[in-house]
């Protein structure tokens, strides 16, 4: 069941999304050939505990550290360890911040150093997803019509949208209904109830959008090893538009 928050449940989902926000940009500052993917988490885990709040992925069941940190073919849910960063990787960096009994969550993905052309093309079509996926979102809209323009514009490029995972409500749990698909026929689905807060998350691949999850029981990556990019803000849905909480 989705659940419409009021006002003042927003108003307290605002502090660990800026904390979210901010913990991105941080890491985006600092993220650099030479670092390990274990290093990129500890910038996250002592950046969220110093801003007095916690890091909603670790122990998540079960997950052992503060972010998922994907390289490349790595889709999502990387476990940070000893892997080195190196020119030319593109990182996927999720996080979760849980404070005032909410939690926050976004994405981004950093290119580190020179990367190849077709991966800076999949790292900013992938951002450009994010925006037409909620063009004209609204209280009221179907909620595949984000999926949909989401799809078109990723196939319009040359790339695909993963679809075994998608995005999600958020609140006073880190994943909530509904799921928000990357994918969709437009003009169907439930329509969006105003002060619904969900996450909205393309995870495109530059190959086939087939996947498959590592031994270690959650670092998914492409079947075709071809790298994949993620994007994700926290979005309040608006009478007349949308608020991005992560932003």
């Amino acid at each position: 069941m989705v659940k419409v928050k009021t006002e003042e449940e927003i108003d307290l989902m605002r502090e660990p999304n800026r904390i979210v926000r901010d913990c991105l940009t941080f890491v985006g500052e600092r993220i650099r050939a030479g670092m390990t993917t274990k290093e990129v988490d500890t910038l996250v885990y002592d950046f969220i505990k110093a801003s007095g709040a916690e890091p909603s992925c670790l122990g998540y069941c079960g997950y052992p550290a503060s972010a998922c940190v994907s390289v490349n073919e790595v889709v999502v849910h990387g476990i940070p360890d000893e892997r080195v960063l190196e020119e030319g990787d593109i990182v996927s960096v999720d996080l979760c911040a849980y404070k005032n009994g909410f939690h926050g969550d976004g994405a981004r993905t950093f290119c580190i150093g020179e990367v190849s052309e077709e991966k800076q093309k999949l790292v900013r079509v992938t951002e450009e997803c994010f925006w037409k996926g909620i063009e004209g979102l609204k209280a009221g809209t179907p909620l595949y019509d984000i999926g949909y323009r989401v799809q078109r514009h990723a196939e319009s490029n040359g790339f695909s949208v993963i679809r075994a995972y998608t995005g999600h409500g958020i609140g006073r749990e880190m994943h909530e209904d509904p799921s928000v698909l990357n994918y969709g026929r437009k003009g169907t689905g439930p329509r969006l109830a105003k002060n619904t807060v969900i996450c909205v998350e393309p995870m495109i691949a530059a190959g086939t959008y087939r996947v498959k999850v590592l031994r270690d029981g959650w670092t998914a990556v492409t079947l075709d090893k071809k790298s994949a990019a993620h994007y994700e803000n926290t979005l309040v849905v608006r009478e007349d538009g949308v608020e991005i909480l992560t932003l």
